[in-house]
């Protein structure tokens, strides 16, 4: 489809979104099992339920605009899926690897509220207003996953990824005499 128009380009981002949403729905399965934490499993289950929502409300923008969501393939969120699945593969330690999953899904929504923002600024300003609110919905909901997501790391999976590190590092200078005595790891 050739685009000249605002119309056209949002119907065109709309159609990624569309894409995007389904790729996630089926990947998002896989994230949660693979992740050793019970929050962050708990969280993609979550956002699972949430996504199918998002499918769902797209749907309804699609039936307002009588246009068709399918035929295109989001490559970006292509690339992104697939960059967690080698991360998966590379069989990293159980932290490690919560670590890596919550960056590639932050990825994943910088990129989701990076295409719903400029959306729903469209629909605002070809004063489709109530595609512009469904649209604000989804844009509120990938903000706060991605904040979920923030607080995660930084109360639990980063530590917990790091002290692995700490971990090894003790282990490792125990036998030359350079431990730093009954096990407990300070900070230098």
């Amino acid at each position: 489809m050739r685009m000249t128009s605002l119309r056209d380009l949002l119907v065109d981002e709309l159609k990624d979104l569309y894409s995007a949403e389904n790729q996630l729905v089926k990947a998002l399965p896989k994230m949660a099992k693979a992740a050793s934490s019970d929050e962050l499993r708990e969280g993609f289950e979550t956002h699972l339920q949430e996504t199918e929502g998002q499918v769902e409300r797209l749907d309804q923008i699609a039936e307002q605009m009588e246009i068709s969501l399918r035929g295109k393939k989001c490559v970006a969120m292509e690339g992104l899926i697939e960059e967690g699945k080698e991360l998966i593969s590379e069989k990293p330690d159980a932290n490690v690897l919560d670590a890596g999953l919550i960056a590639a899904a932050q990825k994943v929504e910088h990129y989701e509220i990076a295409g719903y923002g400029c959306a729903r600024t469209w629909a605002q300003q070809l004063g489709l207003r109530e595609v512009a609110d469904l649209l604000e919905q989804t844009l509120d909901e990938e903000k706060a996953t991605d904040q979920k997501l923030t607080e995660l790391a930084e109360s639990m999976v980063n530590e917990e990824a790091e002290s692995g590190e700490d971990e090894e590092e003790a282990v490792g200078s125990r036998g030359n005499g350079r431990g730093r005595g009954k096990g407990r790891m300070t900070r230098a």
